[in-house]
């Protein structure tokens, strides 16, 4: 049953009032949550610079309300792998999961970003810019935009980039484009996954990197970032 913006205006004051915190309107706008879809902590990497403190406002209690109020969005719905959480960010149109030992951290010009606690260069970032494309088709051949993108966007002038495979899907009538590639400059290498999509007027694309060194190790728990990233409609 739909609730009315009053009748949540209403549990968002009397909330406010019992916490002594922000109405439900003034809170984060992006959510984290755990395997047991339970919110766990907010997660609010972006420009807006939202403090620890207003977060874990959000987890003692006022999260929990909004969690059952607020439709639920399609990834929700699903059972997040273990060691994972679900990143969904309703206002900006995307979601996905990273593991969840990782802590999220300000990356420079993107909307989100997550990264390993010890291993920092081990880290997944989310940016999105306007487009008048309909869908990742309207680009061209995948094999040319996944080209275009490593070697004239991803790579810096002194780097090699270095294509090991690239792959397709479609989910919920939108499609996606992943790539595995290796950027090699003089005294590092670093091996990423890209998936890049589009939906609400906006090219998406996530971005989970490693140290080469540590590709082998870690790349399969890495490819579940990759693959979870999808674009929710607004």
């Amino acid at each position: 049953m739909a609730i009315s913006s009053l009748s949540l205006s209403w549990v968002s004051t009397i909330l406010s009032q019992k916490l002594n915190a922000p109405s439900l309107y003034e809170l984060p706008r992006a959510i984290s949550l755990a395997g047991n879809n339970s919110v766990t902590c907010t997660a609010e990497a972006t420009l807006t610079g939202e403090s620890k403190c207003r977060r874990q406002l959000l987890l003692l209690g006022v999260g929990a309300l909004t969690t059952s109020l607020l439709p639920a969005k399609p990834l929700l719905a699903e059972e997040v792998p273990k060691n994972y959480k679900a990143f969904v960010d309703s206002k900006d149109g995307y979601s996905y999961y990273y593991p969840s030992d990782w802590i999220d951290f300000d990356f420079r010009a993107h909307d989100s970003a997550f990264k390993d606690k010890i291993l920092q260069l081990q880290n997944v970032r989310v940016r999105f810019i306007p487009t008048d494309k309909k869908d990742i088709h309207d680009l061209g051949p995948m094999e040319q935009v996944i080209s275009d993108l490593v070697k004239h966007k991803y790579a810096a002038p002194n780097q090699v980039a270095t294509i090991f495979g690239m792959q397709e899907r479609s989910e919920d009538g939108k499609n996606y484009y992943t790539v595995e590639y290796q950027l090699t400059s003089p005294n590092f290498s670093t091996t990423s996954f890209a998936t890049i999509g589009i939906g609400n007027g906006r090219y998406y694309t996530l971005v989970v990197v490693a140290n080469e060194r540590r590709w082998k190790r870690f790349r399969d728990r890495l490819k579940v970032v990759a693959d979870s990233f999808k674009i929710l409609d607004i």
